[in-house]
């Protein structure tokens, strides 16, 4: 065991080549992540421990992408995006400006996979919006649109669109409320709401929400 120690802490000090060729020291990657050239990786980004961010992918600026993070080819990822440990980011996701994914929330993009039968061809899009969060464990199937500043609770299951500050749980998953952008629930009279938390200003019709 203190031989496989001493192993593995020198193989953290050593930086692999491609480190500084890709990053050019405008974003940081961890020597155990595996970063292929052609990923496009916006600076002030932090890739952790044993990622891997595929060739093609996309990053913006300044996001944290955690432990044992994949991130697909065809995988759009934007600015201040927060990809906790664990996490597969597959081909046709999108994730929008300041999105949080927590720990080993799980995407798809094949409605009916089948290990036999390849359906590359049939990949189904998923969005999530500016400011959504997806709780830990969270499941999102394919096809769908997490609204702006939605909030999906740990666990949940989404089977369908989720609107714009809607907070939903459970499997499959259910709207219980709406969230402000700070992430606390908003208190709603005659369809006029307000976060006790920041302050900020919401009006609801037809079953929509949006800032004011």
């Amino acid at each position: 065991m203190l031989k496989f120690l001493k192993i593995a802490k020198e193989f953290l000090k050593k930086e692999p080549k491609h480190i500084s060729k890709l990053t050019n020291k405008k974003y940081f990657v961890h020597p155990t992540a595996v970063v292929e050239e052609g990923a496009i990786i916006g600076k002030g980004t932090k890739i952790w421990h044993f990622s891997h961010i595929m060739k093609g992918a996309q990053i913006g600026e300044n996001c944290i992408i955690g432990q044992n993070v994949y991130i697909d080819k065809r995988a759009v990822v934007g600015n201040r995006v927060k990809i906790q440990n664990n996490v597969s980011v597959y081909d046709e996701v999108i994730l929008e400006d300041e999105v949080f994914c927590g720990p080993s929330c799980v995407f798809t993009n094949v409605i009916n996979p089948r290990s036999h039968i390849e359906r590359k061809d049939e990949y189904k899009k998923t969005v999530v919006k500016k400011r959504a969060t997806i709780g830990a464990n969270a499941t999102i199937v394919c096809g769908h649109t997490i609204g702006r500043a939605a909030f999906v609770g740990a666990g949940a299951v989404v089977t369908k669109d989720v609107p714009d500050y809607a907070l939903v749980v459970g499997n499959p998953a259910r709207q219980i409320g709406w969230v402000c952008e700070c992430g606390v629930k908003i208190e709603f009279d005659n369809n006029n709401g307000k976060c006790p938390a920041c302050g900020k200003k919401y009006v609801l019709k037809d079953n929509k929400v949006r800032i004011i």
